[in-house]
């Protein structure tokens, strides 16, 4: 896989099992490209590392005076360069390309496992560890994938190595094949600790990354509430913790670089003692210690990779774990289901808590739980986030047939929507009947306002339409993102239409215009509007009160108002005291009224009492 061949046309299923397994499936998907980044790795570091025999073959050719000898170490020599020169540059290309490539796997992967889970990944998955894995992590998977083929180059080259010393000169050569191996493990003790700390590390920069996303979704409440200050001050904490976090993982990493510089440059002076001893009694000629010495002072380059290996995979480990995490997630329902793809009609009824939502009717469903309500809205659409009994639409289980069938035929939309960046024109180009267009469905959502605000935002254009959107619909107020995004729903003109909320954060005047057009616009169409709002209440053809997650009364909104004390609770927003002394002031009237009725009994029976007498 190149560059220019991504994305991939199917990243691959992977093993999500744990953290190493990720890695290692990563690894085995890119066999191809590890094998080249290997072989230009091995021309690279050998080239590097044969420059030492050239020049003790050079050294001891000018001792003997020998020309032809010397001729043919500076060719030796510059063929040496040429590896060099070449494999570096191709090792770096193959090695870029590993890294941006597994990188590009796995993003694809996340992102195609967001679109799948839908709602239920942030509800198992906090939003700030979502942003950390899909930027930093897959960074730090990137890398571990592209320093792994680096670092059998260079581990292969430091066995060459060494076993060309112990043929050239066994003296010296057992010395550095003894010393080898303790050097690449002298580190292994101080990995677990250094892992640990970078886990810490990338653990306190995932909730500050978490907070700081937090506080910048809700900045205008917090400074609708004057809370900026707090937040920032808890982001400053946050992120001194990780800034002492990264203090305390970077000292163990210099100790780990510190030996690596230490142990080798050790080995050097044991080398160079012994040889010279080995010189003088002319057991070596000066050529071979020169190239003895220069081997093992140019060994330490290919060390170094044994240290970014270590570091690259402690660092790529947690994050590897946390994206397996994310991939091993599983939806509730599965999203091709059993029936064919299809699009029913009919009534909505959900039998867990026997709410109807009757065919062609607006109907309005009161919750006395925000978050029953979203669970519940969520599952009206089919296939939610959660276990349980399906919905039937005109008999038929939503959960039985094709994800892309159920939304067809029910469109919820949350209390929470979201509006991607670009034109208006472009956040209303989505899949629908074409029977309701733009212009109907800004205005029944009333958008007016809205319209024109875009337009005079807008430096490069009159017309709205044409008006960019920032990301989310930040630069828009929360009452002109829900009616947008109410717009939006709209013009999809589904079977059935669910909204939950979706005139929150609007003036009571704009509200009533809302209901009425949105119930004329929704004429013969179901749709099912999860509300406390009595403007739209009282436009629903009927009512239902969701309790404890059962429907417990059906009617009208002023016919529930008389009747049904935990619908007007809800609705009044009533207190239990509130409720408690309103009860007890109409018991009282109704008690001041039977003694009313007593008391005049009792003087009319006086009256007959003192006629007849």
């Amino acid at each position: 896989m190149q560059i220019q061949d991504l994305p991939y046309p199917d990243p691959g299923v992977p093993d999500a099992r744990s953290g190493p397994r990720f890695l290692w499936w990563l690894g085995r998907n890119q066999l191809g490209g590890q094998f080249k980044s290997l072989a230009w790795g091995l021309l690279h570091f050998v080239s590097v590392c044969a420059l030492p025999f050239c020049v003790g073959l050079a050294v001891q050719a000018v001792i003997d005076r020998s020309g032809s000898r010397l001729a043919l170490t500076g060719g030796l020599m510059a063929l040496c360069g040429a590896g060099i020169a070449v494999g570096d540059t191709f090792l770096h290309r193959a090695a870029v390309t590993n890294w941006i490539t597994a990188a590009a796997r796995v993003q694809q992967l996340l992102g195609r496992q967001a679109a799948h889970l839908g709602s239920a990944l942030t509800r198992r998955v906090a939003a700030g560890e979502v942003v950390a894995v899909s930027t930093g992590d897959v960074e730090k998977i990137g890398w571990f994938v592209e320093a792994l083929s680096r670092f059998l180059a260079a581990a292969l080259t430091v066995v060459i190595v060494c076993v060309g010393l112990f043929v050239y000169q066994p003296a010296l050569g057992v010395v550095v094949a003894v010393g080898m191996p303790v050097l690449a493990v002298s580190v292994l003790p101080l990995l677990p600790r250094a892992t640990r700390r970078a886990d810490v590390q990338r653990e306190k920069a995932g909730r500050a990354t978490e907070l700081a996303s937090d506080t910048v979704a809700g900045l205008r409440v917090l400074r609708g509430i004057g809370g900026e200050e707090l937040f920032l001050d808890r982001y400053r904490r946050a992120s001194q913790e990780v800034r002492h976090a990264a203090v305390r993982s970077a000292r163990m990493w210099s100790l780990i670089s510190a030996i690596q510089v230490l142990l080798p440059g050790l080995l050097l002076i044991v080398v160079v003692w012994h040889g010279v001893h080995l010189a003088r009694e002319g057991r070596i000629t000066v050529g071979e210690l020169v190239t003895v010495y220069s081997a093992v002072m140019v060994l330490s380059y290919p060390l170094r990779h044994f240290e970014e290996i270590a570091m690259a995979y402690s660092f790529s480990r947690p994050s590897a774990k946390r994206a397996a995490r994310v991939l091993s997630l599983e939806r509730a329902t599965d999203t091709v289901g059993t029936r064919a793809a299809e699009v029913p009609a009919g009534d909505l009824y959900d039998p867990a808590t026997g709410l109807l939502v009757p065919s062609g009717r607006f109907t309005a469903v009161v919750c006395g739980d925000p978050d029953a309500a979203g669970r519940l809205a969520e599952r009206l659409g089919g296939h939610p986030a959660e276990a349980g009994t399906s919905v039937l639409l005109g008999g038929v289980a939503l959960d039985e047939l094709p994800l892309a069938s159920a939304r067809t035929a029910v469109l919820v939309q949350d209390k929470d929507p979201v509006l991607l960046s670009g034109s208006l024109r472009e956040l209303l180009d989505v899949p629908s009947s074409g029977t309701v267009g733009a212009e109907e469905a800004l205005a029944a959502a009333q958008c007016g306002d809205v319209l024109v605000a875009l337009a005079q935002g807008s430096l490069d254009t009159d017309d709205p339409m044409d008006a960019r959107i920032t990301e989310r619909g930040r630069s828009l107020s929360g009452g002109q993102r829900q009616r947008l995004a109410l717009a939006r729903s709209l013009i999809t003109d589904p079977e059935v239409l669910v909204l939950d909320e979706p005139t929150s954060a609007v003036d009571s005047h704009t509200e009533a215009r809302i209901a009425d057009s949105v119930r004329k616009l929704r004429t013969g169409r179901t749709t099912a509007v999860f509300t406390s709002s009595p403007l739209l209440l009282d436009h629903a053809d009927r009512v239902v009160l969701v309790h404890e997650d059962q429907v417990v009364a059906v009617g009208t909104h002023r016919e529930l108002l008389r009747s049904e004390p935990r619908y007007r609770a809800v609705v009044t927003r009533e207190t239990e005291e509130e409720t408690a002394l309103r009860n007890a002031v109409a018991d009282e009237a109704a008690l001041r009224s039977t003694l009313d009725d007593h008391d005049v009994a009792l003087r009319g029976a006086l009256e007959e009492i003192e006629e007849s007498a």
